[in-house]
């Protein structure tokens, strides 16, 4: 087994990884590491949670001189809080490496202070493509002298519509930079980039199958009315110390965040439309567990490298196998395992068709109740993580009912108060004599005024003859 020593990582840099305790080489930096080393372009396909950050930013140090006046390496990535978490990560390898000095730029916090952090000298910069772009525009970011270029997460920046700025950012670079680029997948378009921007690179792939085995993937059939009833009892089921819930839009977010966080769950949401100084917040909170539900879109959430989630429900099917892949790899992460739980309609099922297909896998199929037959227990724990309150719940599971003519299993919830009309059947539990009569629950005193009918029907039909 290789140590990052082997790999040419310096004795002193391999100190500082092991105070943060990492003492191997994952597959990706096995890989990466020593090809960087030598000078050549790479173009490496790996999903998230391999450990692909520190598989180009290990080379960029060891490579990097000290106290120069100008920026040497740039770092591409699609979302804000992948700029954060990867100066985060940097910062911690080089807090004791004097005249070394690396800046995050990104939208929703202030130019100017980012014009006088670019002019302190920063050693290496991280940014999303839109704010490096203003940056250059203005003549704030001078990329003449770069040494280092790496483009993470190039699937999603095609995904969202930034390949075109990454473009015009490379091409503000020296054409002898020494270029990587990352994606968990390569289609067409990433290729064409490759060709066009990368000499002569060297295609590393980490097989997806490495990280895959580490999720227990299943899906639950249910509809979309139904969705929120089925989110809520895996989350009081599984009780996950950390989980994610994917929505397709900003506000299926909101309105799942609104309705889970008025029933008494700690819970969290992050789109594009919150501001930054809270999104760092609500990051901040996940990542030191004291909120144990996040709801996000995939744009938001997309690299997040969180340590400790254990679930990812897929409340929305997401729109490909590119996005389910990076989706599920919030979890199992760094060798430990994790659980991902896929809603479908029956509407839905072809797109689940093809991303298994895509992934020449299949996921296994569920419904509710085959899914936490022998979670009643947890239901009854709301009160501990997922909740803020230590209330008992009010509700207990009663039967499965279908909700709809492709019999989609969801729970009827009986309340302990009286008088509730459920599905059209008015319940009342102070009544211990009611009987099935085949239409609906009837009464004695139903009972009794249908046969006190039939007698008077007979006695009129006696009069007539």
């Amino acid at each position: 087994m290789n140590s990052f020593l082997t790999l040419g990582i310096s004795d002193k840099v391999n100190k500082i990884l092991k105070k943060s305790g990492i003492n191997t080489p994952t597959p990706i930096q096995e890989k990466v590491i020593p090809t960087l080393l030598k000078g050549k372009d790479v173009i490496a396909k790996a999903q998230t949670g391999t450990g692909k950050t520190y598989a180009y930013v290990l080379p960029m140090l060891e490579k990097a001189q000290k106290n120069r006046h100008h920026i040497q390496g740039l770092i591409l990535t699609p979302t804000r809080e992948l700029a954060i978490q990867i100066t985060n990560e940097i910062k911690k390898i080089t807090k004791d490496m004097k005249g070394f000095e690396v800046l995050s730029i990104y939208g929703g916090k202030s130019h100017e202070d980012e014009i006088v952090q670019l002019q302190q000298n920063a050693s290496i910069v991280v940014g999303t493509p839109g704010r490096l772009l203003d940056h250059i525009k203005r003549g704030n970011l001078q990329l003449s002298q770069l040494t280092f270029c790496v483009i993470d997460e190039a699937d999603q920046m095609l995904q969202i519509g930034f390949l075109n700025k990454v473009e015009e950012i490379v091409r503000e670079t020296p054409p002898q930079r020494q270029t990587m680029l990352f994606s968990a997948t390569i289609p067409s378009e990433i290729k064409k980039l490759a060709t066009k921007y990368l000499n002569k690179p060297e295609f590393i792939e980490i097989e997806g199958a490495q990280v895959s085995t580490l999720v227990n993937q299943f899906a639950i059939f249910t509809v979309d009315r139904a969705k929120q009833d089925t989110v809520i009892q895996l989350i009081d089921a599984f009780q996950p110390e950390k989980s994610v819930v994917f929505c397709r839009t900003k506000r299926r977010v909101s309105k799942l965040y609104q309705v889970l966080k008025s029933k008494g769950y700690k819970v969290d949401e992050l789109h594009g439309d919150i501001p930054q100084e809270k999104r760092e917040e609500v990051m901040e909170r996940f990542r030191k567990g004291q909120v144990p539900i996040l709801i996000a879109t995939d744009v938001a959430s997309r690299g997040l490298d969180i340590e400790g989630v254990t679930h990812v429900f897929n409340y929305d099917m997401p729109e490909n196998a590119e996005s389910y892949t990076h989706r599920i790899g919030r979890t199992g992460r760094a060798g430990a395992a994790g659980v991902a739980y896929t809603l479908y309609s029956s509407e839905e099922r072809p797109l689940l068709d093809k991303i298994e297909n895509a992934l020449n896998s299949r996921i296994q199929k569920q419904n509710l109740g085959n899914t936490i037959p022998l979670k009643d227990k947890a239901s009854s724990k709301r009160n501990n993580k997922g909740r803020t309150k230590k209330n008992p719940p009010n509700t207990k599971i009663v039967s499965k009912k279908a909700v709809d003519k492709n019999k989609a299993s969801t729970y009827v919830k009986e309340e302990k108060t009286p008088s509730r009309v459920t599905e059209g059947i008015k319940q009342n539990p102070s009544s211990s004599t009611k009987k099935r009569d085949g239409r609906g629950l009837k009464s004695p005193s139903d009972a009794k005024g249908k046969m006190n009918r039939k007698k008077s029907v007979r006695q009129q039909q006696g009069r007539k003859k």
